[in-house]
């Protein structure tokens, strides 16, 4: 399965992006998806995944009520709708895919795109 990331940008505090990952070669509907970031310095941390039935969402805490995780198994595609962006969310994010079942453990995912930078001024 190949990952590839888009959407990401500059954007002022308060703003908004939406990020995009398109799949290829395997069956998309079959993966759990999961969105995670990286800030300079620091560990990749979760933010939220998808089951591949698209019926179960999970969040990390601080991103809570301001990012939502969808999928369309249509299009091979998987997004992060992010607002009321926050300097701290300043971070390279990743998509991956894995068997099923998301998770919040990065460990767990068998596949990642490149990553796409989100930089959020203040």
């Amino acid at each position: 399965v190949q990952l590839v990331e888009s959407g990401g940008g500059l954007v002022q505090a308060g703003g908004s992006l939406r990020l995009s990952c398109a799949a290829s070669g395997g069956t998309f509907r079959s993966y759990a998806m999961g969105w995670f970031r990286q800030a300079p310095g620091k560990e990749r941390e979760f933010v939220a995944s998808i089951s591949a039935s698209n019926t179960i969402t999970v969040y990390a805490d601080s991103v809570k009520g301001r990012f939502t995780i969808s999928r369309d198994n249509a299009e091979n595609t998987a997004y992060l709708q992010m607002i009321s962006l926050k300097p701290e969310d300043t971070a390279v994010y990743y998509c991956a895919a894995r068997w099923r079942d998301a998770t919040a453990r990065k460990n767990d995912y068998d596949y990642w795109g490149q990553g796409t930078q989100v930089t959020v001024s203040s």
